[in-house]
């Protein structure tokens, strides 16, 4: 290498040699916290009862809102899958848990594309939606009690993610120490308040936080995996 080409490299932004691809899991994290807590669309509390006013309190468009934004989601979470698949895997072939990371987001694309549908096609059949009377209010109910927590149990996925990046971080090194401890919280999270309450939409409410945070953090910090 020349002495010119040692000077630019030298001076060369720090910025212009970040990985971007992590970028994805940010985005797919902020879109998926707005599409199942965000536009949730309930507007009852614990006293549920079926009756017809169930159905004309909500809202068709926000139920709509919900299924897009929460299908951009899948869609982001399938591409961070695939671009961890081509960049870290085979930096790291002799690991399980980094094998591991890609299945558990597809998992949760395949289980969140059922949670979003449902949202979907609830706001389509509700009073005001664009087929409304295509069923009636028994029918209408079996779809509320799907949104119960359709788009929250796909997370348990991003949740397995989690744990296998803890993994990597804390015991082989390949990932900074802080994400490691990091992801340690959803995973411990998910599994004490399924196992104590038997909520089992609760990995939502951790897993799109920790995409934003992993994804930020491969982007601008010092993993081996991004190196």
């Amino acid at each position: 290498m020349t002495q010119t080409h040692v000077k630019r490299a030298a001076t060369q932004d720090p910025t212009e040699r970040r990985v971007r691809w992590p970028l994805y899991g940010v985005a797919a994290g902020l879109l998926g916290a707005v599409g199942t807590i965000v536009l949730d669309g309930r507007t009852q509390g614990d006293d549920i009862s079926l009756s017809h006013e169930l159905f004309t309190d909500l809202e068709p468009a926000v139920y709509r809102a919900g299924m897009i934004t929460g299908y951009l989601a899948v869609i982001l979470l399938l591409v961070l899958a695939a671009s961890w698949r081509r960049r870290v895997e085979p930096r790291v072939a002799g690991s399980t848990a980094a094998h591991l990371v890609p299945l558990g987001l597809v998992a949760s694309a395949a289980g969140l594309t059922y949670g979003y549908a449902w949202k979907g096609a609830l706001g389509n059949y509700m009073p005001g939606g664009w087929e409304d009377g295509a069923f009636d209010d028994q029918g209408l109910y079996v779809y509320y009690m799907l949104n119960d927590f359709g788009a929250y149990i796909g997370w348990l996925g991003v949740v397995v993610a989690a744990g296998a990046v803890a993994y990597m971080a804390l015991r082989e090194r390949t990932v900074s120490r802080w994400l490691g401890w990091v992801s340690l919280l959803p995973v411990v999270q998910s599994t004490l308040m399924v196992a104590v309450m038997g909520v089992v939409g609760t990995p939502a409410l951790l897993a799109p936080i920790w995409l934003v945070v992993l994804g930020l953090g491969l982007t601008f910090g010092r993993s081996t995996i991004t190196r």
